[in-house]
């Protein structure tokens, strides 16, 4: 029986300097993805990728990099295999983008800009604040909210991505997200982690830069997708481009249902989920959340002979 294939697009932390020179030497059409990219976005994307640590791991110049070589891998494997049926579509935060561009929601140029203003209004909410991101380890998702909730008296801290089980990431203020982590700890958490990120995403200190958002997002022009897209704040598809751009509104200061999207993929019926991009992190997660589907990844170009 064939497998029922999903491709799924990762978000930040992703990124690393010099990623994917052997893609760019080898298929053309990976190279012609990142020229488009320099010449939609007004600088040397892929220069920058492979030389500027500093610049790459900013938010504003990650979020287009990672969608560039993920929708560059993406075109490479349309080519490389003609036949490959892909039911679904699923991205971790910055990767849904990547998701509705492969699947024809919005043009290459457009999802760019897109995630290229994302990452500047992102950072420029929390510009006065000391924000954090933590990884909670080994507690349950119940239990990580309900630390949120008891640390919420100092600041604000809440749930942001249901990464996989026994994993959450807490998004906020500097001071109430090391509170929750001790709450956490107490609790049982094997760890509590503040992690090495500037802003804090899909928390409600995003909700003003969401409403700047909506504004870019309703001079695009959306068309409804061609494949179905599994959304992060849903875990769910939507099949119109007005519900679609609507859910990635909330996605910014919603959390990322990952463990959820993933489990609502094997109710559909999906047996493989190939990522789409230059690491093995959503493959990691993916594994965790359920051990009997296959799990493929496309970081080097030797691993495509087994897609």
């Amino acid at each position: 029986m064939a497998q029922k294939i999903a491709i799924v697009f990762p978000g930040q932390g992703s990124q690393k300097l010099g990623m994917l020179q052997d893609y760019y030497s080898n298929f053309p059409i990976f190279k012609k993805t990142m020229d488009q990219a320099t010449d939609y976005i007004g600088y040397d994307l892929w220069d920058l990728i492979q030389n500027n640590e500093d610049k790459l791991n900013k938010t504003e110049f990650t979020q287009p990099a990672l969608l560039a070589v993920s929708y560059a891998i993406f075109r490479v494997i349309k080519e490389q295999k003609p036949d490959l049926n892909i039911e679904y579509f699923a991205g971790h935060s910055l990767g849904e983008y990547t998701a509705l561009l492969a699947a024809g929601c919005i043009s290459y140029k457009d999802a760019l800009n897109l995630v290229s203003t994302r990452g500047k209004l992102m950072q420029k909410a929390v510009i006065n604040k000391q924000c954090s991101m933590s990884a909670i380890l080994g507690l349950s998702d119940e239990l990580v909210i309900e630390s949120c909730k008891e640390a919420s008296d100092v600041g604000i801290v809440e749930a942001a991505n249901f990464n996989s089980t026994g994993q959450v990431v807490i998004s906020g203020e500097t001071i109430a997200v090391e509170k929750a982590n001790e709450i956490a700890k107490s609790k049982g958490a094997k760890r509590a982690q503040i992690l090495a990120v500037s802003v804090p995403s899909h928390c409600s200190l995003m909700k003003d830069a969401a409403s700047k958002f909506e504004h870019e997002l309703n001079s695009v022009e959306f068309k409804n997708p061609n494949t179905t897209i599994i959304q992060n704040v849903s875990a769910n598809f939507e099949t119109s481009a007005n519900d679609i751009k609507s859910a990635v509104i909330k996605q910014l200061y919603k959390p990322v249902l990952w463990t959820q999207s993933i489990e609502r993929l094997v109710e559909l019926g999906v047996t493989e989920v190939i990522e789409c991009g230059p690491s093995k992190v959503l493959s990691g997660l993916t594994k965790r959340i359920n051990k009997d589907l296959i799990i493929k990844d496309t970081n080097t170009i030797d691993s495509l002979a087994n897609i």
